[in-house]
């Protein structure tokens, strides 16, 4: 029996069923198929193995020994970029749309793999297989909760496809790479972004109604570089909302416990990233990371305006006092939680150095749940480039 038909002996868990990696379980949508057959090897929260997965994406796994790749993984290049005519209704610009639609109309691929919204649902996630321009700019903007990716890979298969190209999150690309054999596939290309804390739509909710002066209004969000998290409302509004003023006492246990174990921020397995964490504000953050990423970046280079990566301030101290911060729960009033971030603005980390800000405060924050709460896995959950990272940092004993 072939690679590609051996697994369908098995079959998707029913909804509501309890799922192989338990709590830590990031619907990813794997076991939605009967690709869960390879679950115990692909799912990032039973078998972390992002070196050796990086080797066979990217011919090599990181050198721990680079700055840039211990934090940033393998690359060929990196670059920060604009789209000069932005697309309507896009994240930022629609650098991910742009190449998703320029790959489909030049007959690259067949499909895409991207996420709309459900029709009642501006932030309930609906996977989809697009071989259309319209649907894939149906799938424009981010969404912020747990999201079965992966549930397509049997309309995939059945559907007789030879050439895709697959959007998504580090968890899901993990387990796509480890089944990306078993597809009948000649070419897969991947488009990856980076991620961080994602929530259950309940886990969004009261993010949104603990943080946003108007919840109900709210189309997209994100955690900025300039230290604030920017929720955009439907009449075009943008409201800023300063970190340090979060209600991190209310909102401590609000995001996934998959998101709290994850060190794949960036989205090692990725042929080409695009996200915005190693920019300066306003522009994305695009990392080539193999000769498809290339490919895939050279279809749109005449639609960006485009710009060397930057690295400013340091970081170290604002990471170092975040830990007790964020373990204690401490919340700033708000007249001081703006002031510090008009300070850190204008003195903390930029460019290169917020990314590298943003991957310490989470990696230290993660180890230690895992310590605390699944310390059997702590060894070989944790990869050795973010044990690397943290161990830069004094943490709690306990």
């Amino acid at each position: 029996m072939s690679a590609t038909t051996s697994h369908k002996k098995a079959k998707a868990l029913k909804p509501g069923s309890r799922r192989p990696a338990k709590e830590l379980c990031s619907e990813c949508g794997l076991c939605d198929t009967y690709y869960i057959h390879y679950v115990k090897e692909a799912c990032a929260f039973i078998h972390q193995q992002i070196a050796e997965l990086e080797t066979q994406a990217h011919g090599r796994s990181r050198d721990l020994d680079n700055e840039n790749d211990l934090y940033f993984g393998v690359y060929q290049e990196m670059i920060t970029a604009q789209k000069k005519e932005p697309i309507a209704g896009a994240q930022w610009t629609g650098i991910v749309s742009a190449i998703a639609c320029k790959m489909l109309t030049e007959g690259l691929v067949e499909g895409v793999v991207c996420v709309q919204n459900s029709e009642n649902d501006r932030f309930q996630p609906k996977p989809i297989i697009a071989t259309t321009t319209e649907e894939i700019l149906g799938a424009r903007v981010n969404k912020p909760t747990l999201s079965p990716n992966l549930s397509v890979l049997e309309q995939i298969e059945q559907s007789g496809m030879k050439r895709l190209l697959v959007i998504g999150v580090g968890c899901q690309i993990q387990a796509l790479r480890e089944v990306e054999d078993k597809l009948g596939l000649e070419k897969l290309y991947v488009l990856g972004t980076p991620c961080v804390d994602n929530v259950t739509r309940e886990g969004l909710q009261k993010f949104l109604d603990t943080t946003s002066d108007s919840p109900d209004t709210v189309v997209a969000y994100e955690f900025m570089q300039d230290f604030r998290v920017h929720f955009k409302h439907e009449d075009g509004r943008v409201e800023k909302v300063p970190f340090f003023g979060l209600k991190t006492n209310q909102l401590k246990d609000v995001f996934a416990p998959s998101c709290m174990t994850c060190f794949d921020y960036v989205n090692s397995l990725a042929d080409l990233v695009v996200g915005y964490m190693g920019s300066p504000f306003g522009w994305q953050w695009i990392v080539v990371r193999n000769d498809t990423g290339k490919e895939m970046l050279d279809l749109v280079q005449d639609q960006l305006k485009t710009q060397p990566v930057m690295s400013k301030g340091n970081r170290k101290q604002a990471v170092q006092n975040s830990i007790p911060a964020y373990d204690k729960g401490v919340t700033l009033p708000m007249w001081a939680a703006k002031l510090m971030g008009v300070v850190i603005e204008k003195v903390g980390p930029q460019g290169l150095e917020y990314a590298r800000f943003s991957i310490d405060s989470h990696f230290t924050r993660n180890y230690l749940y895992v310590k605390r709460n699944y310390p059997e896995k702590l060894d070989a959950h944790v990869p050795s480039y973010a044990k690397k990272i943290v161990s830069q940092y004094q943490l709690p004993d306990n």
